[in-house]
């Protein structure tokens, strides 16, 4: 007689999410810090472009400076790459967050005294994003070590569902803040979610993460030939998986549409088009953010996906399609759903292009693989938010968002059209 053996159970979606704190000894410190200074970068997000739109109305002068943020920030991309792969990747992480909790106190301090100017905020905002062009790198770096295989969907998951579980809150605080209080209580307790990150961090070095062993030893007379021979190499990896080259060459092109829409005129159509109190613009966030959980919790119940060309790109259309749909509506609520579709399709993409290069880039390049990554996708970042700002204020702001969300969509259809990418699995 034989006896049927028992069912395997299937891994519930909390039993997932569980394994890279049991199984990790360094990923929950690693989580911890990135959650506790994504709440500060939330409220900040919501509080900086009132700022800016107060001091000034100009969709133009927001545009300046955000790309006062993002110049420096693509500047340091080919440096920090190099940096990351040769040095101790959590100690870089911990200076970034030292000086950026600086940053953040001084603008605090500058608008409390009513001492605050567009040219100060533009020094200040400069020096923070070469600390954010220092940081991200040296992060992506460590969470490609430390998500190791078994735990890496779970992971990526679970740390995008909590920074936007803090992205729901911190935008709805940043709008409590700076209707009921002063910005500069927002950039306060930004600068103290640096700090609180810092220690985690510290934490970290000291208990459970292993720094990077035999780094290479490198005199000073050849750190030149070492910077551009490492560079290359981070360029041939690229060149050997059509997936990342052609990823990264196209999202240089979109992220000029899209992120020009999402950072300088969504808030400019809330605010100045529409008129609405700061609340809402941070309940548009927190939707956006909803959206982006929705979708990191679809991606994490399972531990592998196919068709993720398709499934990435279409994801980026849907996001793209919402963006164009909020020139049709004046509507806070439709607005706000509107942004919870766009943080979901963005989420979607995010996702899987992260897990992509940590299975396709050897951990000891992943620094200078991401930081061309990031060079590429940003280098134009600069000018998309001058020029994005410029345009509107020539032709008008929802006149913009239909160009430039339409750009974007033939960009990405046109992309699918490569069979590397539709073929990706």
């Amino acid at each position: 007689m034989q006896i049927d053996a028992p069912l395997k159970k299937k891994p519930r979606m909390f039993d997932l999410f569980l394994l890279p704190f049991i199984q990790s000894r360094s990923f929950p410190y690693l989580w911890l810090s990135q959650l506790i200074s994504m709440l500060g970068g939330s409220v900040t997000t919501v509080i900086l472009p009132m700022v800016v739109y107060s001091l000034t109305g100009s969709t133009t002068m927001m545009g300046l400076v955000m790309t006062a943020y993002m110049l420096p920030y693509v500047l340091m991309l080919p440096l920090s790459g190099w940096i990351v792969d040769r040095y101790d990747r959590v100690r870089i992480m911990m200076l970034s967050d030292i000086v950026r909790f600086i940053v953040m106190l001084a603008i605090a301090v500058l608008i409390f005294t009513d001492s605050l100017s567009v040219r100060m905020l533009f020094g200040l905002v400069s020096l923070y994003g070469l600390m954010e062009g220092l940081f991200h790198p040296a992060y992506s770096a460590v969470r490609a070590t430390v998500f190791t295989p078994d735990i890496r969907n779970a992971a990526n998951a679970l740390t995008q569902v909590s920074n936007q579980g803090v992205r729901i809150i911190g935008p709805i605080l940043g709008g409590l803040i700076i209707s009921s209080m002063s910005a500069s209580y927002g950039f306060g307790l930004d600068a103290l979610t640096y700090l609180i990150s810092y220690l985690c961090l510290l934490v970290l070095v000291k208990k459970a993460f292993v720094s990077r062993q035999n780094k290479p030893e490198t005199s000073t007379s050849k750190l030149s030939f070492a910077w551009k021979r490492e560079l290359l190499e981070g360029i041939t990896i690229l060149k050997g998986h059509p997936w990342l080259w052609i990823t990264i060459l196209a999202f240089c092109f979109i992220n000029i549409c899209y992120t020009g829409i999402i950072v300088i005129l969504v808030p400019w159509l809330f605010k100045v088009h529409l008129g609405l109190d700061p609340l809402a613009y941070g309940v548009g966030i927190t939707c956006s953010g909803a959206g982006a959980i929705t979708a990191a919790l679809l991606f994490g119940s399972k531990r592998h996906w196919r068709h993720r060309g398709i499934l990435a790109y279409g994801a980026v259309i849907l996001s793209g399609a919402a963006l164009l749909a909020m020139t049709f509506t004046t509507s806070p609520v439709a607005l706000s759903l509107l942004m919870a579709v766009q943080g979901f399709g963005l989420m979607i993409f995010g996702l899987i292009w992260e897990t992509s290069l940590q299975e396709l880039v050897p951990p000891e390049a992943f620094g200078r693989v991401v930081s061309l990554d990031l060079l590429g996708s940003f280098a134009l970042l600069p000018l998309s938010y001058f020029l994005v700002g410029w345009i509107a204020d020539q032709i008008g702001g929802v006149i913009t968002i239909t160009i430039f969300a339409s750009i974007g969509l033939a960009i990405v259809a046109s992309v699918l059209c490569v069979p590397a990418i539709r073929r990706f699995q």
